[in-house]
């Protein structure tokens, strides 16, 4: 049966409009996405099962071209429109940032890094730039790889926060294994880059370390 044919309080899109968001299941959203099913299923059947086939939303979202496109009901154009989705979310949570205060929004300030760094295959060791307002400059990233001693320099976030002239900036990189926890190198990394910007009078509000869906704080565990 069609979508068309269910009754209307049963169909996504009307549930959305009249129930919100919030209140769609993770098939209900996708079918909104897909828009179509293929012949046999509906846009929902089609949706349960891709969520099946890659084991859940995040992972589908997440899925490079090739898996994506290989996916029976999907393909370049669909990816294509979910690059563009996830690219407005990130957007939209960015100029959110960027019309307060970072401090005064410390979740706001948590998504927007997950957003950018959670999913990414190595670590990312990136800066938010901020004003003497502590209001978002620029979210810039700086270095690849394993994170150590050796592999990030100080002297360049001196010289990214000089060149946009920052008054403060927050730290933050991901853990690609998802465990949050910082390691003995990321709190090294942290005092050595405390110490060269102090020498500008630029301050370090906090070097946040991204998981799997969770945040570690170093400003909340004092250690800066």
């Amino acid at each position: 049966m069609s979508i068309k044919e269910w009754p209307e309080d049963e169909r996504p899109r009307e549930k959305l409009l009249r129930q919100g968001p919030g209140t769609l299941s993770d098939a209900e959203l996708l079918a909104i996405f897909l828009r179509t099913g293929v012949n046999g299923l509906s846009a929902v059947d089609l949706s349960r099962k891709l969520l099946n086939q890659f084991g859940s939303l995040r992972s589908l979202l997440g899925a490079d071209q090739r898996a994506f496109c290989e996916a029976h009901g999907l393909g370049p154009a669909k990816y294509a429109q979910l690059q563009a989705v996830l690219e407005m979310g990130k957007r939209h949570l960015a100029e959110q940032l960027q019309r307060g205060d970072a401090l005064t929004s410390p979740q706001l300030t948590r998504d927007y890094l997950q957003a950018q760094l959670r999913d990414r295959p190595r670590e990312v060791f990136a800066l938010l730039l901020l004003d003497n307002q502590h209001r978002v400059i620029q979210f810039v990233e700086l270095f690849y790889g394993t994170l150590d001693s050796a592999s990030v320099w100080p002297r360049e976030i001196v010289q990214i926060a000089l060149k946009h002239n920052a008054a403060a900036v927050i730290l933050a990189h991901n853990h690609p294994s998802g465990v949050a926890e910082p390691s003995r190198a990321d709190r090294q990394i942290t005092d050595r880059i405390l110490a060269a910007l102090a020498l500008i009078d630029i301050r370090v509000l906090d070097h946040l370390v991204i998981g799997d869906g969770i945040t570690v704080s170093f400003a909340e565990r004092g250690w800066l």
